[in-house]
């Protein structure tokens, strides 16, 4: 089994609160992997120490197949991921063809190269009929295009999406899921969170669940299916089954 990600014991402290505590996650390589949480449950601080934008308090990672403590290594491994971050971090003040070169030139690409995919990725994202427009003036929808075409710019081995579906409209919707699918054909890793079960059921091979900091369910989606619904399993993984029972006494009649 070649792993895309592996870590061990990863445990990430802000003062006196342990917002991840002992991740050992293990993701195959060519796998769509939706890591799944209530909100504060931790997947955003795990996709930062996974990129290298926050520094594990302790802990392992190895991210294809490289130890990403080394920063030679991590400096390598960089170029061959993709991130869509859950806040976007946009250059407001550039075009979207602009913005795209700049990440293109960013990962060392030929200028022809960068040139041909931002065509491409643009034409994809029905963003080529907006060259005028500043990434300011976009819509969220248009942003969320955005972010992932510069995330697939440099053809990444693995791509991290953080809830790349919130607040995209249907149509939106249906183009980001049909480019992701493709990226796994081509064998690409995939990890994603997302609060959207539906499409997290429809799109993923393999499922993890963190509550708290901790993981507290990791298999496959076909394991999923055979015990019940990913809702099911996801309630009963963090315990939300304990609040079936509270209830509006203005409600009750």
């Amino acid at each position: 089994m070649t792993l895309a990600i592996e870590t061990g014991g990863l445990t990430r402290r802000f003062g006196q609160v342990c917002a991840v505590d002992g991740l050992d996650l293990q993701v195959e390589r060519g796998r769509f992997y939706g890591f799944l949480g209530p909100n504060g449950a931790g997947k955003s601080t795990t996709i930062k120490m996974l990129t290298g934008l926050l520094a594990p308090t302790s802990g392992s990672m190895n991210i294809l197949g490289e130890d990403v403590r080394n920063r030679d290594k991590a400096r390598e491994v960089k170029r061959r991921i993709g991130v869509v971050p859950e806040n976007l971090a946009l250059f407001d003040n550039l075009t979207a063809r602009e913005y795209l070169t700049f990440v293109g030139r960013m990962y060392l690409l030929p200028l022809p190269t960068v040139r041909e995919r931002c065509q491409e990725l643009l034409s994809m994202m029905s963003l080529e009929n907006e060259e005028k427009k500043l990434t300011l003036e976009f819509s969220h929808g248009m942003k969320k295009k955005l972010a992932l075409a510069a995330a697939l710019i440099p053809n990444p081995d693995l791509l991290f999406l953080d809830e790349p579906f919130e607040g995209v409209d249907a149509v939106a919707s249906r183009v980001l899921r049909d480019i992701l699918k493709r990226c796994v054909e081509r064998g690409a890793t995939v990890f994603l969170t997302s609060h959207v079960l539906e499409i997290v059921e429809k799109l993923c091979t393999d499922v993890g669940v963190i509550a708290k900091g901790k993981l507290v369910y990791q298999g496959s989606m076909q394991q999923v299916r055979e015990s019940g619904t990913l809702e099911e399993m996801f309630i009963k993984a963090v315990g939300g089954d304990q609040h079936e029972s509270q209830k509006l006494s203005w409600l009750e009649g």
